[in-house]
């Protein structure tokens, strides 16, 4: 099943690679040039599937539980102090999305989109911690009675197109689909200080099933 964030980009891909195929194989007689661009289109074609490939998943069951956003490792976990719309201290969890893993994002948390905001900025790579701070991004917030969530979709070196079909007021649920970001980078995912953290850096974590937090009522605001 491939995502439907991608048809725009697999269309114009499909377009492009059709035309140069039939130019290379009408202006040139010379078989090795025919048939290595012919594999090589190939290749790049089983590849570009693969990025926009967008798996079934099952979402764990539960009640205050907080789930990964996307598919990738985690690459840090820190405290920090979040005034943008949790308004606390917190912990930030971030994923690394290499360009092999699964780019559609889904939300960790069930609720009612609060906050949205998008931030034009740089693509440095996604791995580097200021990348957070710097590079194109969007702030997504959803709160579960009381308690609120804040993910960050992060652009990187590759990865110049975040998709985010969100707005704010949106009833959401946990595992539901709400976009991607095309080629690889990195989501953060900011939960209350006093949230349980269920995952370490280095795990690897699958979107929609992964528990990254859990939460209790002495939570809640």
């Amino acid at each position: 099943m491939l995502t439907k964030y991608g048809t725009d980009v697999l269309v114009r891909y499909f377009v492009i690679v059709v035309v140069l195929t039939i130019g290379v194989w009408l202006l040139t007689g010379d078989a090795i040039i025919r048939y290595g661009w012919t594999a090589l289109a190939v290749i790049i074609t089983l590849f570009v599937l693969n990025f926009f490939r967008d798996p079934e998943r099952t979402v764990p069951e539960g009640d205050r539980i907080v789930i990964s956003p996307c598919d990738g490792k985690v690459v840090l976990i820190r405290d920090l102090k979040e005034t943008e719309y949790l308004g606390q201290d917190a912990v930030q969890i971030s994923v690394f999305m290499s360009p092999l893993d699964v780019h559609v994002n889904r939300f960790p948390v069930s609720g009612i989109v609060g906050h949205y905001r998008y931030i034009p900025g740089k693509f440095i790579p996604a791995f580097e911690e200021k990348s957070s701070e710097l590079n194109e991004r969007t702030h997504i917030g959803v709160e579960d009675d009381g308690y609120k969530v804040l993910f960050k979709q992060i652009a990187g070196t590759i990865a110049r197109r975040i998709v985010a079909d969100v707005k704010i007021g949106q009833q959401v649920k946990r595992g539901e689909r709400f976009g991607m970001i095309k080629f690889g980078s990195r989501v953060d995912v900011i939960v209350p200080k006093h949230s349980r953290i269920d995952v370490r850096i280095n795990d690897r974590v699958v979107a929609g099933e992964t528990v990254l937090a859990a939460y209790a009522s002495s939570s809640l605001q």
